[in-house]
């Protein structure tokens, strides 16, 4: 499966720990919330761009905006 996906700001708790929301589209076009607590770099890496990249965040859509925890799975 391919995903496309871009970080929000909203922040949400998940089994306690803080969660960033990413909403995205996998390749066959169906729309996903995806929960993220880390992201990591492979070691050797050069991180400046991704770090930059990183700290972009656009304001959820409507469907986000009150996360339903019934959809984690």
């Amino acid at each position: 499966m391919k995903v496309t996906i871009e970080s929000t700001t909203k922040i949400v708790t998940a089994n306690g720990v803080e969660c960033r929301v990413w909403e995205g589209v996998t390749a066959s076009g169906v729309k996903i919330q995806c929960l993220i607590a880390r992201v990591a770099v492979a070691n050797g890496q050069d991180v400046s761009q991704f770090e930059a990249e990183l700290k972009e965040t656009r304001a959820p859509s409507a469907e986000v905006q009150a996360f339903p925890l019934r959809m984690i799975l």
